[in-house]
């Protein structure tokens, strides 16, 4: 009886010295590599809901294009990168050719230097020498938000910032759509790569992130051109320029 329970502690020392070196290897081994759920690896910002002020895409719309980013070889990166916004603008309708700047006739009665917006055709004309004017397609008032009048030029901005009017925000809000109530200049800005500021109004004419929307009813009231083209007016003009709008 003897003999079998030193039999007994032996093999129970045995199998603790083997677990203990076997514990003691495993310490240094090399371990499996952590799992992380795609739901928590994507941005944080992403995971919050829709507080007032947030506008996000959606997560699945984020978080596809990751993935296969991550899983991609750089070279693959590299040519995914290129592609994409080429895709994206693919899907876009395109402007007309319509809407282009080209040089026109003019026989107004505007003085030379003079802009010009024709609200109903979608057009801003440059009044220049010689019976010619500088023709620019624009983007106007939606319905309910056209307007008329003759103003000045008080400002001119380049990249401006934008800080959407208490009423625009209240109404957007009613709508589900809640905007920020300040926006620094830059690509993301709706306001696009230059603004002039007309009179005492809250309009401007200004460039656009949204190219494609040249040639129809589609602001609350300013009057949006293609960034390369707002520019190109912004050099044309200054302060104190006269603006028809009809």
């Amino acid at each position: 009886m003897k003999t079998a329970f030193c039999s007994l502690l032996g093999a129970v020392a045995v199998l603790a010295a083997g677990a203990t070196a076997s514990f003691a290897n495993d310490r240094y081994a090399d371990m499996p590599p952590v799992m992380v759920s795609p739901d928590l690896s994507a941005p944080w910002v992403l995971q919050l809901g829709h507080a007032p002020g947030i506008v996000r895409p959606a997560r699945q719309a984020t978080q596809q294009p990751q993935r296969r980013l991550f899983q991609a070889q750089p070279d693959q990166q590299r040519t995914a990168a290129v592609q994409a916004p080429a895709r994206r603008m693919a899907m876009r309708p395109q402007i007309n050719p319509i809407y282009l700047p080209q040089e026109v006739a003019y026989d107004g009665p505007q003085t030379p230097g003079t802009i010009v917006i024709d609200t109903k055709q979608n057009f801003l004309f440059l009044i220049e020498k010689n019976g010619k004017a500088r023709r620019y397609g624009v983007g106007t008032g939606k319905p309910g938000f056209e307007w008329s009048g003759t103003h000045k030029i008080t400002d001119k901005k380049v990249w401006p910032d934008w800080r959407p009017p208490a009423v625009m925000i209240k109404r957007e809000a009613a709508k589900g759509r809640y905007l920020p109530t300040y926006l620094a200049g830059g690509i993301e800005n709706p306001l696009g790569a230059r603004a002039l500021y007309i009179g005492t109004t809250e309009y401007r004419i200004h460039g656009t992130n949204q190219p494609w929307t040249i040639g129809g009813a589609v602001s609350s009231g300013c009057i949006r051109m293609r960034n390369e083209d707002v520019v190109d007016l912004y050099e044309r003009v200054n302060v104190g320029t006269t603006v028809e709008v009809i």
